[in-house]
């Protein structure tokens, strides 16, 4: 089953949790080819709150920040594919290409990112009670693995 939702449906939850005071965790990113650093980050940002948002980069926006030729698996196939990790409470996508805007609307307490980047970079610092960076796991990045297969 889906766990696709709408941004006004995403707000309409959150508001219900806050009100149940449950801590609200909000990561994002393109999760286009799905690997292990990526279940990774996704459970562990799920172990420092009650909710865990996944923000994904609509095609769109994935074209515009990666390539014309990104993504490799749709947006509805990402969501179909990340809707079956248990970390993930609900998923909503967003056209631009950053999701400051939807980290704006939501307002969630805690936003991950990974490794790979510094806090001070981080989009949506300003709008969250805290940012946490989740050790980046060497060798697992989706361009790497392309470039892997290419070379086969």
């Amino acid at each position: 089953m889906s766990k696709y939702r709408t941004l006004k449906e995403a707000k309409e939850i959150v508001e219900k949790l806050r009100k149940e005071n449950k801590v609200i965790v909000f990561t994002n990113g393109v999760f286009d080819i799905l690997h292990v650093g990526h279940i990774r980050l996704l459970k562990t940002a799920k172990s420092f709150g009650d909710f865990l948002i996944l923000a994904l980069n609509s095609d769109i926006s994935v074209k515009k920040i990666k390539s014309e030729k990104r993504p490799v698996f749709s947006l509805e196939e990402r969501i179909e594919i990340l809707s079956s990790i248990e970390y993930v409470d609900i998923i909503i996508s967003f056209d631009e290409e950053t999701p400051y805007e939807v980290i704006k609307f939501l307002r969630p307490d805690i936003l991950v990112k990974g490794g790979d980047y510094k806090i001070q970079d981080v989009v949506g610092r300003d709008l969250v009670k805290e940012v946490k960076i989740i050790p980046y796991l060497e060798g697992f990045s989706t361009t790497k693995i392309i470039e892997k297969i290419k070379s086969l």
